[in-house]
C-alpha cells in the first residue's frame, strides 16, 4: 500500500512538474536571433542570362526571340560551327533569365540552388537542361557559374481540340545545387571589435531590452540602443573573436514589444489584430440592406388586324429590405484583444462588415490601433 502511495505521489510530482515546464515554454521570450540581423551576415543577390536546352517543342520560336537566335549563333560559333548563313528554325531551346542567392561566407565549390524563368514565349521547361551560366553580382563581377537539370514542379497537357490543361507554373523552375561558387565575398567577421544589430521590427522598447540582456549577460556595457532598428556592440575583451561573442549572445531570450495594429486585406476579407489592440466604450448598430430587383419579361401582342410582330415589355419589380439593427455596447476602458474579438463576434457581423466597423471605430477615436491597409 505504502508502495503504491509513494508512486501515486511520484505520478503527481512529476506530472505537475511537467506542467510547470510546459508553461515555462509557452511564457518563455523569444531568441535574439529570431528578431534581429547581424551587421555584414546577409545574402546577396546574383543574376545571369542562360539557354535551356532539351525542350519537347516547348520552347522558344525564334522568329518571335531575337535574343535567343543570337545567342544560338555566338554559342555555336566559339564551339567552332558557323550557323550565319544557316537559317535556325528550332523549338527545342529557350532563352531563359537565372537568379541565385549567394550565402554569406560561402567558399569556393560550395553549390547552391538556382532559379530559371522563361524570358520569351516558351509553352514549358519541363526536361530542359541549362546550360553553363555564369551569374553576376551587382558589381557586374562573376561569383558563381550555374549547369543542370531543371526541375519543373507543373505540367501542361491539350489536345487536338485546343482544350488544355496547365498546374501551376511551367515557364518557371529550379536546378537544385545547379551552381557552383567561383569567387568568394571577403569579410574578416571575427576581428571585428565592434558591429551593429539590426531589428527586423524597429521598436524603442525592443532595443533598450536587447541592450540590456546582452550587458546583463557579459557583465559590462558591451550593447547600447542607438535608434529603434539599431542595437551598437562592442566586443568585450573576454572573448577572443565576435563569432564566439555572438554565438554567446544570440541565444538570449526577450519579450519583443510591438506596437498596436491592424491589418486589413480588403481583398480578400482577411483582418489580424495585434494583442495590444483596445477599444474604448462605444455602441455599434449593424444592419443590413437588401435590394432585389427582378425582370420579368411581358410579351404584348399587337392587333389582330395588323401584320406588327409580338413585342417584348420588360417588367421590373424592386423590393427592399433592411434588418433591424440593435444598439450594441462593445468596449469599456480599453478591453484587451479577447473581449474586443467575442464582442464583435457577437455582433454577429461578416469578415467585409468588420472591415467597416473597424474603420469607423478608428475615424471615431475609440479604436487604439493603427490600421493597415494591404
Amino acid at each position: 500500500m505504502r508502495a503504491l502511495v509513494s508512486a501515486c505521489l511520484c505520478l503527481l510530482s512529476a506530472t505537475a512538474l511537467g506542467a510547470q515546464s510546459f508553461w515555462g515554454m509557452a511564457h518563455a521570450g523569444t531568441r535574439l536571433k529570431d528578431i534581429i540581423d547581424v551587421e555584414g551576415v546577409r545574402d546577396n543577390q546574383l543574376i545571369g542570362y542562360g539557354i535551356v536546352f532539351g525542350l519537347n517543342g516547348t520552347g522558344d520560336s525564334l522568329r518571335n526571340c531575337a535574343m535567343l537566335q543570337q545567342s544560338l549563333e555566338s554559342m555555336l560559333e566559339r564551339l567552332g560551327i558557323n550557323t550565319r548563313d544557316a537559317t535556325l528554325n528550332t523549338k527545342n531551346a529557350a532563352a531563359v533569365m537565372v537568379t541565385a542567392n549567394l550565402p554569406p561566407f560561402a567558399a569556393n565549390g560550395t553549390r547552391i540552388d538556382v532559379t530559371v524563368s522563361a524570358v520569351c514565349d516558351a509553352q514549358s521547361l519541363e526536361g530542359g537542361t541549362l546550360l553553363a551560366t555564369p551569374l553576376l553580382g551587382a558589381d557586374g563581377q562573376a561569383y558563381a557559374a550555374a549547369q543542370g537539370s531543371v526541375a519543373v514542379g507543373a505540367f501542361t497537357a491539350s489536345g487536338n481540340s485546343g482544350t488544355s490543361l496547365t498546374r501551376n507554373i511551367p515557364t518557371n523552375g529550379r536546378v537544385p545545387n545547379g551552381a557552383t561558387i567561383e569567387r568568394e565575398l571577403r569579410f574578416d567577421f571575427a576581428a571585428q571589435g565592434e558591429l551593429r544589430l539590426s531589428l527586423r521590427n524597429p521598436d524603442f522598447t525592443t532595443a533598450s531590452r536587447i541592450a540590456g540582456a546582452i550587458n546583463a549577460f557579459v557583465g559590462t556595457e558591451a550593447a547600447a540602443a542607438m535608434d529603434p532598428a539599431t542595437v551598437r556592440l562592442r566586443r568585450p575583451t573576454s572573448f577572443r573573436d565576435m563569432s564566439s561573442f555572438i554565438a554567446q549572445i544570440e541565444g538570449l531570450e526577450i519579450e519583443p514589444e510591438q506596437r498596436a495594429r491592424v491589418i486589413i486585406n480588403e481583398t480578400t476579407g482577411v483582418i489580424v489584430m495585434g494583442e495590444n489592440v483596445r477599444v474604448s466604450t462605444v455602441a455599434i448598430a449593424q444592419g443590413n440592406l437588401t435590394i432585389q430587383v427582378q425582370e420579368t419579361p411581358g410579351v404584348a401582342m399587337p392587333n389582330s388586324f395588323t401584320n406588327a410582330p409580338p413585342v417584348v415589355v420588360p417588367q421590373t419589380d424592386v423590393a427592399v429590405a433592411e434588418d433591424v439593427a440593435k444598439l450594441a455596447i462593445l468596449g469599456g476602458n480599453g478591453v484587451p484583444l479577447r473581449e474586443l474579438v467575442g464582442g464583435l463576434n457577437a455582433l454577429g457581423v461578416s469578415p467585409r462588415d468588420l472591415i467597416v466597423i473597424l474603420q469607423a471605430l478608428k475615424a471615431s477615436g475609440a479604436l487604439q490601433a493603427d490600421i493597415e491597409v494591404m
